[in-house]
């Protein structure tokens, strides 16, 4: 077990961590820097920002170097701080309705690989744990440049070495989401089945939330702060980034948008309510009203080819789908206002028969002096993306995994 995800939680441990991160951040955006130009950049003081590296570096998070005797003009030579990409890597696990995703990433924040496989929906956990470790097992071997597959061949090495951990997705609510204790009635069992498969610490979160997060680390939102993640798939959820970092809200119950209601008269939803957004924007919903309407399609694939060739009845459900997400989507913007809206999911590949009434009926409920700032685009991270927001929510909650000062007993206090 790695000690470095230990609650240690005093504000000391916060400023220092707060201190780490902005020196971590700084290194993945302008590579190597030199002591003074890391304080120039972050505007800690000379001894706090000496002894935040030397941290660093002797957690193996950073590694020192100087450059070559021709490349240097005159005097002694300058050393450079730069991510050390081979400290270990960040596992990420997406335990989908009916699929396992995993990925990997360094700490230099460089994808190593991905891979996925779908399963019928009543596995076991431990079962689902042995398509995570055989995934897992296949990202062995993989070229840092091969970035997905189901079984990657190539010479890159996974390491699950000190700097390791992993963060995992599931489906549904999770109390106290992002940490050791994380747990939820569904997921009975898990985090210490992984713990016990992996040797490593295990932060648990709610997979749609994970897919904000990495949106707005590796995706589509990456320049931004605050984002708004839709996700429309066998259910409609999301998330927010606020600040840059994970909104959860107090119960762990952020980004449900999808049991906003938009039919009072509607069907009844899982949740317990009535005409929710997810009663007519999942992809069972929508293969449902296109075929009341008189289509015919056996799955989402088809649904999707029947809109794609201009079928009048599969447009028709897309943009009364497409006004009741924006009217939704509008109201969130209303209340907290994000730069980007993302949306994910099977159903965004129907592209601007969905988008289009979506953007319309924001237009028609976000304030007018919002709408202008208001950015909508469609996820770029695919299947991966739970998996790759379980890494972020590692790096973020811990963002060297290593040993922070341990609290001082009392007596000695």
């Amino acid at each position: 077990m790695l000690s470095g995800m230990q609650s240690h939680d005093g504000p000391l441990t916060r400023l220092r961590q707060g201190h780490e991160q902005s020196v971590l951040d700084l290194l993945r955006k302008h590579g190597p820097l030199s002591r003074a130009e890391l304080g120039a950049h972050s505007g800690l003081s000379r001894t706090t920002l000496y002894d935040i590296v030397a941290g660093l570096v002797e957690s193996g998070a950073v590694i020192t170097s100087t450059p070559q005797l021709e490349a240097r003009k005159r005097g002694r030579p300058v050393e450079k701080l730069s991510l050390n990409s081979d400290a270990g890597e960040a596992i990420g696990i997406d335990f989908a309705r009916r699929a396992v995703h995993v990925a990997a990433v360094n700490l230099a924040h460089e994808v190593i690989g991905s891979a996925s496989k779908a399963h019928a929906p009543d596995l076991t956990w431990t079962e689902r744990a042995d398509i995570a470790e055989r995934l897992l097992a296949s990202l062995i071997d993989v070229p840092s440049d091969d970035r997905a597959g189901d079984a990657p061949e190539g010479n890159r090495t996974l390491q699950l070495g000190a700097l390791t951990a992993i963060g995992v997705g599931v489906v549904g609510p999770i109390a106290d989401p992002g940490s050791q204790d994380a747990h939820a009635r569904s997921t009975e069992g898990l985090p210490g089945l992984l713990r016990e498969r992996f040797g490593v610490p295990v932060l648990l979160d709610n997979n749609t939330r994970l897919a904000a997060l990495a949106e707005a680390v590796w995706g589509a939102a990456s320049d931004a702060a605050d984002v708004l993640y839709l996700r429309l798939s066998h259910g409609v959820g999301g998330g927010l980034v606020v600040g840059g970092a994970l909104h959860r809200g107090t119960y762990g119950m952020s980004g449900e948008f999808g049991h906003t209601t938009v039919d009072a008269g509607g069907e009844a939803c899982d949740c317990g309510g009535t005409g929710c957004l997810e009663t007519v924007a999942s992809l069972d919903a929508v293969l449902r009203g296109y075929r009341a309407a008189g289509g015919q399609a056996d799955d989402i694939a088809g649904f999707l080819s029947a809109a794609a060739s201009g079928d009048q009845a599969a447009l028709a459900v897309l943009e009364r789908i497409g006004a009741d997400i924006g009217a939704v989507l509008a109201a969130v913007c209303n209340a907290v206002g994000p730069a980007v809206i993302v949306i994910g999911g099977e159903l965004v590949e129907a592209g601007a028969a969905l988008l289009e009434p979506v953007e319309q009926a924001l237009r028609a409920h976000v304030m007018p002096m919002a709408w202008p700032r208001v950015n909508v685009r469609r996820a770029t991270l695919g299947e991966a993306g739970s998996a790759l927001g379980g890494i972020a929510l590692v790096l973020h909650e811990s963002p060297l995994l290593s040993r922070y000062p341990q609290p001082i007993p009392q007596e000695h206090a």
